[in-house]
């Protein structure tokens, strides 16, 4: 495998840095961000984006405009749907926004460091939602229509899930931070509880232990779980042709100690997990798949870099 420091050949991905500067190579696609713009997507000639309430919507809107061609005009940003309740703070925010084919959105919520919350039903924060497009909730959602139960929640019990994705046949995984130790891999099921802070697999990082164990009647065990941590980023779901080996895998971004993961799932089970390293220590913010079917590797560091994978 090969890897070289160039942008997507067609299709594919804007980059926004927090000086603004920014790499634009065409869309449909993705924009990344390294401050409050956690995820964003166009969908049907329009930017979804995450943080793009209350005081965020002018610098997200200052800052797609600058990376906009002439011909194409940023309007119409407003908020469809907002975190409940609103809490201060900048870590464990989750927000990852993945599509389903149906054309529901799911958006998923870290626990912002508020454990009381993670497990209210009343509250958003550690959940994945589902929402519409325009914010509203879907009927079919498991909680609609329970009285005291936030109607878009989809799962609760999440820490903090910075990786999303669709697998081949629709359906949602997640790659979700642990504390020291217990990161972990999850396919979020209408109505279940993953069960954060009850139950987890990491300690405190004071060394200290985190609720009541392992396992509760109630709560899902992960699919799959790291100790020592990978400190997941972005993933995806491999289906192009440049790498046969690899189509149907599962490819997630590493942070610490960095670079790309390979698992293999077979029958809803980890069967076989690869590491790669891009270079010592360099971390790996978002992992995508380009319309050439190549693999696209965002990084995060003061020369951060999109690089993009090749078959030898």
């Amino acid at each position: 495998m090969a890897q070289t420091e160039a942008p997507p050949r067609s299709g594919a991905w804007m980059i926004l840095r927090r000086e603004q500067r920014a790499l634009r190579v065409d869309h449909p696609g993705r924009i990344y961000t390294r401050d409050q713009l956690m995820d964003a997507m166009y969908r049907d000639e329009r930017v979804v984006a995450d943080r793009t309430v209350d005081s965020h919507v002018k610098k997200i809107r200052r800052k797609l405009a600058a990376v906009l061609p002439e011909r194409e005009v940023l309007h119409s940003v407003y908020g469809i749907w907002r975190q409940i309740p609103k809490r201060p703070g900048s870590i464990h925010w989750g927000s990852r926004l993945v599509f389903r084919p149906d054309g529901t959105l799911f958006v998923t919520l870290g626990d912002r460091r508020s454990h009381d919350h993670v497990q209210d039903l009343a509250s958003t924060i550690g959940k994945v939602v589902r929402i519409n497009p325009n914010g509203t909730i879907p009927g079919d959602n498991p909680f609609v229509g329970r009285d005291g139960v936030r109607p878009e929640i989809w799962s609760s019990g999440h820490r903090n899930a910075q990786a999303a994705a669709l697998d081949g046949g629709g359906r949602l995984w997640t790659v979700e931070h642990g504390a020291m130790g217990g990161d972990e891999l999850n396919q979020p099921q209408a109505g279940r509880n993953y069960g954060w802070p009850v139950i987890t697999y990491g300690v405190d990082y004071s060394g200290a232990k985190i609720g009541e164990g392992t396992a509760k009647a109630g709560m899902e065990q992960p699919v799959y779980y790291w100790d020592p941590v990978i400190a997941p980023s972005g993933a995806t779901f491999y289906s192009g042709s440049a790498f046969p080996a690899w189509r149907g895998d599962l490819l997630v971004g590493s942070l610490r100690p960095g670079g790309l993961v390979r698992l293999r799932i077979v029958d809803g089970r980890v069967a076989e997990e690869t590491h790669w390293v891009v270079e010592p220590d360099e971390r790996v913010r978002d992992v995508r798949q380009g319309p050439d079917g190549l693999v696209y590797l965002l990084t995060d560091s003061p020369r951060g870099r999109l690089i993009r994978l090749e078959p030898r």
